[in-house]
């Protein structure tokens, strides 16, 4: 049986999980997929309709069935998480039992940068104010560090070199 050959993209919105993810996955040739698409199509709904109908504790829920949805179902390809899926119900285990975790990894400030602009479609940032938005990433991404640091590989979000990032994935043992 051909072993599982999975990778994972983690990181804080806006550092460039599906932009880069899907640059990774072509040069890996791997099939990329993006779990917030996958939970969209699955349930012909935006991630933001979603979290404002079920709450954030019941698309948690939704999430990490789609995590393992996408784990079961592909034997060789990259997927890009959501920003908090490896910070819920155990999903940061069952990637690093699944494949190898990469964090693309950025400063609050730099985020901020990124997100300004797409804050409403965003919903756990659309109802805060510049400051309250700034604050909230730095207060969330100090939160989640603790997880994304796990991962087996850690990279700058700011400028990602895909070759050599494609050759730290294949070669990183463990």
């Amino acid at each position: 049986m051909e072993e599982k050959k999975l990778v994972f993209i983690t990181g804080f919105m806006g550092c460039g999980k599906t932009t880069q993810g899907k640059k990774l996955a072509k040069a890996m040739g791997y099939f990329f997929i993006d779990l917030d698409d996958y939970i969209t199509n699955k349930y012909d709904k935006e991630i933001t309709e979603l979290f404002q109908e079920i709450g954030e504790e019941e698309f948690r829920k939704i999430e990490t069935e789609a995590l393992k949805e996408c784990i079961q179902d592909n034997m060789k390809a990259l997927i890009a998480t959501g920003g908090g899926t490896p910070c819920f119900n155990d999903n940061l285990k069952v990637m690093s039992e699944n494949g190898k975790v990469v964090y693309l990894k950025m400063e609050a400030e730099a985020l901020y940068n990124r997100l300004f602009n797409a804050k409403n479609d965003r919903p756990l940032l659309n109802d805060k104010s510049n400051m309250e938005m700034l604050l909230y990433i730095e207060n969330l991404l100090k939160n989640r560090e603790a997880f994304y640091n796990q991962a087996h590989i850690i990279t700058s979000g700011v400028t990602v070199d895909i070759e050599a990032l494609k050759t730290q994935i294949l070669t990183h043992q463990g």
